[in-house]
């Protein structure tokens, strides 16, 4: 792409200390457009501001809106790297694919992020501990109120040096087990990456936390039986020494840390089941002694374990509330290979050049 740069004649102050999630954003965003008759074009590299959408932009309507989320992290020696942006380029086609939206390819999805990365190089956080967050979205911007797919819009990327995704850090999770409303059914949304997806999860979420709860445990529409995901994460049950995740049946997102943690425990020699794992199964195992752990997988929190399941007759303990071997050993091993410290047999990191204003 040629990739046109306006620098910013403001330049924020980075921020110090101890970083948040999602609060700080970078100088510069890249932006991109969309019609039937250029296709994608016009991509820059422009100072960060506000957005000028028509309100009658479709997306402000009906919420035809797709969006990512990666991490550009730098190494033990200074390398900045990207974590796998091809599975996260290939599934942000796939959610514009569902909600028709022309889809961006692959090569330019990667292309700009690191475009944009390279460009706010020294964004990216020392601190071996922080990452810049990168939030790829498109959202419909042509003027209509009509029900059909829009037939402009507009592609950009956010940058924001963030910290650890909950403020505990690695200390097991309180999740709370919803058996009445339903983040996603067969047919629906669930396995794209949109704005509605994420909207039709807030009610729900809200009402965790007032009960004292971290996050959700979403179980399946039909039956609240089934075991799905946590909040923003994929869910990994370690009974006895296998291991079972929900399978991808179009109401589970397809997460990149996910995949990842199934390639490295499969190379273990680990047994992992991709199958449904049911409420009445945990509690037996529990009740047997069986049930070794539980923990979440995502970009954000990278693996988190879960402590505590609420249910509305009490709380159950996993094991015994404390992180897991498992959930530790394959959080140290992938954070490793992120950061530069291990071998990346699979090629899962892309380097990212500092780009020249």
């Amino acid at each position: 792409m040629d990739i046109t740069v306006e620098r910013s004649a403001h330049l924020k102050e980075k921020p110090s200390g101890r970083l948040g999630f999602g609060t700080a954003f970078t100088d510069h965003i890249f932006r991109m457009d969309h019609d039937a008759e250029r296709g994608w074009h016009s991509p820059r590299i422009e100072p960060y501001g506000p957005i000028s959408l028509d309100p009658a932009a479709a997306v402000l309507h009906y919420g035809q809106a797709v969006f990512e989320g990666l991490k550009a992290l730098r190494g033990a020696d200074g390398v900045v790297r990207l974590f796998r942006p091809d599975r996260h380029a290939a599934r942000f086609e796939r959610s514009c694919q569902r909600l028709r939206i022309p889809p961006l390819p692959e090569g330019a999805f990667v292309e700009a992020v690191r475009a944009l990365v390279g460009f706010e190089y020294d964004w990216v956080p020392q601190d071996l501990e922080s990452s810049l967050y990168v939030r790829p979205f498109i959202v419909a911007t042509e003027p209509f109120l009509g029900i059909r797919p829009a037939t402009r819009y507009a592609f950009t990327i956010v940058l924001s040096p963030v910290g650890s995704y909950y403020a505990q850090g690695f200390r097991p999770v309180r999740i709370w087990v919803e058996r009445s409303a339903t983040r996603a059914a067969p047919g629906g949304l669930g396995a794209a990456k949109t704005a509605a997806n994420y909207a039709a999860s807030l009610s729900a979420a809200v009402d965790a936390k007032a009960r004292g709860y971290d996050q959700v445990l979403w179980t399946d529409a039909r039956e609240h039986a089934y075991l799905e995901e946590v909040g923003t994460m994929n869910l990994f049950v370690v009974i006895g020494d296998e291991v079972f995740t929900a399978p991808l049946d179009g109401t589970i997102l397809p997460g990149v840390t996910r995949h990842t943690v199934i390639e490295m425990l499969r190379s273990e020699g680990v047994t992992v089941h991709e199958t449904r794992v049911s409420l009445d199964e945990v509690r037996a195992a529990q009740k047997r002694g069986a049930l070794a752990e539980i923990f979440g997988t995502g970009t954000a929190a990278v693996v988190s374990p879960v402590g505590t399941l609420g249910f509305e007759d009490g709380d159950m303990l996993v094991a015994d509330g404390e992180p897991g071997r498992l959930s530790t050993r394959i959080r140290e091993q992938l954070i490793a290979v992120q950061r530069g410290r291990a071998a990346d047999p699979h090629h899962w990191m892309v380097p990212v050049e500092p780009r020249p204003g």
